[in-house]
């Protein structure tokens, strides 16, 4: 069974980024969203060159976190910073993921949220209506401000249901939401999911932790 992969949300520094180096991290997330983790095309542009020092193996993904995003934040930010992937997280419908899909030539993740007790989980064929236009499904616990990135894990007995779904059509489901170095392993043995998705779990004080992120990333890649 392939080992899970790690994505990194979040981040801001430079400083940061480079103590990460020597870590076997898979996919790095900025955010272009509302969020107390925003940062512009210049930032990121700046955090990407620091990707190219990675000396771990070879260098994570970037990912670009948007919501609802209109076509010149997405221009902006690409010029600046040509991201590997854009993870969408707001309603967008199928077409628009397309639409960005093919306009970018890039991997599309979709966030789907779900809420703390699994009340929010959308019809089948809503979720159907995504194939071929998205390349994985992260599931996220639904916010109602930001619509993810609460911090707090859903109910993760709804995870088998979309599992099933992106099985199905050959695409990774990642898993976000209150995640943390304490239920990270519970979650790989019990869910087996593609990829964690990480962003205030390895935090202190609403700054990234290099400690907390180290043993994060072990913890997932020694279960």
């Amino acid at each position: 069974m392939n080992k899970t992969g790690v994505k990194i949300c979040g981040l801001q520094s430079v400083e940061v980024l480079k103590s990460m180096v020597n870590l076997p991290v898979d996919y790095i997330g900025f955010v272009f969203a509302d969020s107390k983790r925003r940062i512009d095309g210049v930032q990121a542009g700046e955090l990407l060159r620091v990707l190219d020092e990675w000396t771990s193996g070879s260098s994570p993904r970037s990912v670009g976190v948007f919501v609802n995003p209109g076509d010149a934040l997405l221009n902006d930010v690409m010029e600046k910073a040509p991201l590997d992937v854009i993870q969408l997280h707001g309603q967008e419908s199928p077409e628009r993921c397309r639409e960005i899909r093919e306009y970018f030539g890039l991997q599309v993740f979709k966030a789907w949220s779900v809420d703390s007790q699994g009340q929010r989980e959308r019809s089948a064929d809503e979720l159907a209506a995504y194939v071929g236009t998205i390349d994985a499904l992260l599931l996220d616990t639904y916010d109602p401000l930001y619509g993810g990135g609460s911090g707090k894990t859903f109910a993760w007995d709804r995870i088998p249901a979309y599992q099933a779904w992106t099985h199905q059509h050959g695409i990774p489901l990642f898993v976000a939401g209150g995640l943390t170095v304490d239920n990270a392993e519970k979650l790989v043995h019990e869910y087996h999911p593609e990829g964690l998705d990480v962003s205030s779990g390895v935090e202190t004080n609403g700054v990234k932790d290099i400690a907390k992120i180290t043993a994060f990333v072990e913890r997932v890649k020694q279960a």
